[in-house]
């Protein structure tokens, strides 16, 4: 059979942060040879597939050359000879190799890889886009951007407790108005941060790295930028990845930029009255992956006027989408393809979502390359939303300027999301109470 595959072939490249990781290629029989790349996060969920590393002092202990070696071997030796269109079936026997549920054994580096690099090979092997195998002839649409404006957590040294401080572009009419209209942000952004002599350069994902004092100050200086990029009235709404995991010890919150520690209840109170305060869209993990009560008293109060996402709490795993929907915890998933470890699971992980109405994020990692796979996936499979880091670095932009390219490809049927991708009710203008920003000056140390 033509489509089986003949060739696997696992190598190291690097990521965004000048760390090993890894590339493979799967070659048909009739020569076709796709290509996978594993991206690394740096602030991850217990529950998701993990890394394989070599560990010890050389490259920080970064070295993929165990996970490397089960590509080249058993995994080799496995799906050589079967049907390298059939994605299902391999990824199946990706996993029957390994059902940690952690991919620990063989490493969820080494099977996204090849489970990536299966999927391009049948899309190329079929003479289409990406996008267009993956969509089977099924309505597709440009993914409404979610794009890091200031950095912060585990991506930018601590600065701010909050991970990404972000804007989507709710108002905007296409794709391309959508990312002019994040430019002047990330533009205005910029200079706020250059004129109080604040701007640190960038972080993991190009967002600005600035100095803040409190946690709200960002969100206020975030919300300045917007109006002084000239947008009002809820035009460029903010999305917040609070990542609460990353503060969260002993059953309470301790963000280091707090003069206090918080109980749960106490922590959500401060997340819902920023929501009250600030033009806020969306927010991604407001509490810790185990907080579950957390999570169903933040969704009680929001559901249905801005997006609540699951990351960490869900680290793309269908399991927990189904679990969060009996507890009526969030309404949107982040959809990571390295965290479930194969493409297959993270189509389970969207159906799930997609099922409840939940809104749906393709998402890339702190640590990237220009590969280009899920501007592809966040089309193909019309899931809405797209989540890449910020509006600056050749990994991060490769994937914005490739939506470019899809939208001139579909010519007259692009078709651009814009904020009905969102899980929200009724219009959504500048959050009630929002503050007056006008002369509103940033507390910086």
């Amino acid at each position: 059979m033509r489509t089986t595959i003949a060739r696997i072939d696992g190598y190291q490249i690097w990521d965004s942060r000048g760390r090993p990781t890894i590339e493979v290629e799967v070659e048909l029989a009739d020569g076709t040879v796709g290509r996978g790349i594993a991206p690394a996060g740096a602030s991850r969920g217990r529950r998701e597939a993990i890394d394989l590393r070599d560990g010890g002092t050389t490259l920080g202990g970064f070295g993929v050359t165990r996970a490397l070696a089960n590509v080249n071997g058993v995994i080799a030796r496995t799906l050589i000879g079967h049907d390298g269109t059939d994605q299902a079936a391999i990824d199946a026997l990706l996993t029957g190799l390994d059902d940690t549920p952690t991919r620990a054994t063989l490493g969820g580096n080494a099977t996204i890889a090849v489970s990536m690099a299966v999927l391009s090979a049948s899309a190329l092997r079929a003479g289409v886009p990406l996008w267009k195998h993956l969509s089977a002839g099924r309505p597709v649409r440009l993914p409404l951007p979610e794009i890091q404006i200031f950095g912060g957590g585990a991506h930018a040294g601590g600065r701010t407790d909050l991970q990404d401080l972000m804007v989507m572009p709710v108002e905007a009419q296409s794709f391309d108005e959508a990312l002019a209209m994040v430019a002047e942000v990330y533009r205005a952004a910029g200079e706020l941060m250059r004129r109080t002599g604040r701007q640190f350069g960038v972080a993991d994902e190009g967002g600005w790295w600035p100095h803040f004092d409190t946690n709200e100050d960002a969100i206020q200086v975030l919300a300045q930028a917007i109006e002084a990029a000239g947008f009002k009235n809820g035009e460029v709404m903010i999305s917040l990845d609070i990542a609460a995991s990353e503060f969260y010890a002993n059953g309470r919150y301790a963000p280091r930029l707090g003069v206090k520690e918080f109980q749960s209840e106490e922590w959500t109170d401060v997340v819902l009255g920023w929501v009250s305060r600030y033009p806020i869209i969306s927010i991604e993990d407001p509490v810790a992956e185990d907080d579950d009560e957390g999570m169903r008293r933040i969704t009680a109060a929001l559901n249905g006027r801005i997006q609540i996402v699951g990351d960490d709490y869900l680290t793309t795993n269908a399991r927990r989408v189904l679990r969060a929907v009996q507890l009526e915890a969030c309404n949107a998933v982040l959809l990571k393809p390295n965290q479930s470890g194969t493409i297959t699971d993270t189509v389970a992980a969207m159906d799930a979502a997609r099922a409840a109405k939940w809104g749906l994020i393709v998402s890339a990692r702190s640590g990237e390359t220009e590969d280009t796979m899920i501007s592809h996936l966040a089309v193909g499979w019309n899931a809405g939303q797209l989540k890449v880091g910020s509006f600056a670095r050749s990994e991060r932009m490769a994937k914005w300027n490739e939506c470019v390219r899809i939208g001139r490809a579909l010519g007259a049927d692009a078709e651009f999301a814009g904020k009905a991708a969102l899980p929200i009710r009724g219009s959504h203008a500048v959050a009630a109470g929002a503050v007056e920003l006008s002369g509103f000056e940033p507390k910086l140390t």
